[in-house]
């Protein structure tokens, strides 16, 4: 579906018109430039490729620089495709964040926090032992079995376990747009969405 590239701010509350305290997090959404078009008949299927906030020449390959060159753009720092846009657009044109209505719901997808080596009481919400006497010496958040004896002499793929948690795609559905702030270009959504403070996203309809 049609959406923008965003930068999350922060979270904050705001009141509706009955009074309820409704939390919610402000995205900083474009403006964001049209960096390519891609089209059926050369690509093999319809999308538009849009880029956001600026990037310092030096830092950016040849190859890049020309790429945004031809759009007539200053090099951006993150490009996402979108299919879906009903308009047609060429390449350098400019999406607001007028782009979403107040009221609609849209779809937020970004990297998640890195939470490091994590154990399985926080990393799957394992309940623990729970017995602290009769014994029980330092196992109270241990996982307990985790497969049978010499048959099938293995553990099982998939086996929830200790391990890296965070830093994965995720994606938030169906969060209801409360505002739309077209002159700071910010977009006020019901909720929380993934990733830390000046995360990049991507919202879609």
């Amino acid at each position: 579906m049609s959406g923008l590239i965003g930068k999350k701010i922060g979270m904050t509350s705001i009141f509706d018109d009955a009074g309820k305290n409704i939390p919610c997090t402000v995205i900083e959404v474009g403006p964001c430039v049209v960096t390519q078009v891609r089209t059926e008949e050369v690509d093999g299927y319809n999308a538009v490729q849009l880029g956001f906030d600026d990037k310092a020449d030096k830092n950016t390959s040849k190859a890049a620089q020309g790429h945004f060159k031809k759009a007539g753009t200053p090099v951006k720092r993150k490009v996402a495709e979108f299919k879906g846009f009903e308009e047609e657009y060429k390449l350098g044109d400019v999406i607001t964040v007028e782009h979403f209505l107040e009221g609609e719901f849209v779809d937020v997808s970004a990297t998640s926090k890195g939470k490091g080596f994590q154990g399985v009481v926080k990393r799957h919400g394992f309940g623990g032992v729970g017995q602290a006497t009769h014994g029980q010496h330092n196992r109270l958040r241990a996982p307990g079995s985790i497969g049978a004896a010499s048959y099938p002499a293995r553990v099982f793929k998939g086996m929830r376990m200790a391990g890296q948690m965070g830093g994965d795609t995720v994606k938030v559905q169906n969060l209801k747009v409360l505002k739309v702030v077209s002159d700071k270009n910010l977009l006020v959504v019901k909720g929380c969405v993934p990733g830390h403070k000046n995360a990049y996203v991507t919202i879609q309809k």
